[in-house]
């Protein structure tokens, strides 16, 4: 099996979210975005790991970058938790690479000094392959809800995943 590790995003990073930002990578997620708006995402990442507000990673296979993941703040139902979210590019899709960096995400969220008792992901409900992704790392689907995304409605699946839970093998 490939060796597979999560890296802190550092300022090389720029041209993997330029590779994930086509039709194919973001149909569900209403499309692409703008040169301008991949700049931004770079900076915010980078800004991240300056302020704490976030912890992003690029997914290296084989210590290639073929992807990112990462953690944020958010205030969902009443309760502050880590939202999740991540790509992995076509090349290196199909080989559990996706499940496997979110495993190693697990874990550092919950070494993370600031607890939280979830992890949330909101996938499309029209993206089986993130939905399953959140089912095999035994996150626990509670709902849908539909929300204005990059200009367009977006129905997401809601998934949580239990924090204080002992640890499973993804």
């Amino acid at each position: 099996m490939e060796s597979l590790s999560l890296r802190p995003w550092h300022d090389d990073d720029l041209p993997l979210l330029r590779r994930a930002n086509t039709p194919e990578m973001t149909s569900h997620l209403n499309g692409p975005e703008t040169d301008e708006q991949v700049a931004d995402r770079h900076a915010r990442y980078l800004r991240y790991a300056q302020t704490g507000e976030a912890r992003m990673f690029a997914i290296l296979l084989d210590a290639e970058p073929v992807g990112s993941i990462g953690y944020w703040r958010l205030r969902w139902k009443e309760q502050e938790v880590w939202e999740t979210g991540w790509f992995v590019l076509p090349e290196a899709q199909g080989h559990r690479v996706a499940a496997r960096a979110l495993g190693l995400l697990i874990d550092d969220a919950r070494r993370h000094p600031e607890r939280r008792g979830k992890l949330v992901a909101f996938p499309s409900v029209e993206n089986p392959p993130s939905n399953a992704v959140c089912r095999r790392a035994g996150f626990v689907l509670t709902g849908s809800e539909t929300e204005t995304f990059r200009g367009t409605q977006l129905t997401m699946n809601e998934w949580e995943f239990d924090l204080t839970a002992p640890p499973i093998t993804v």
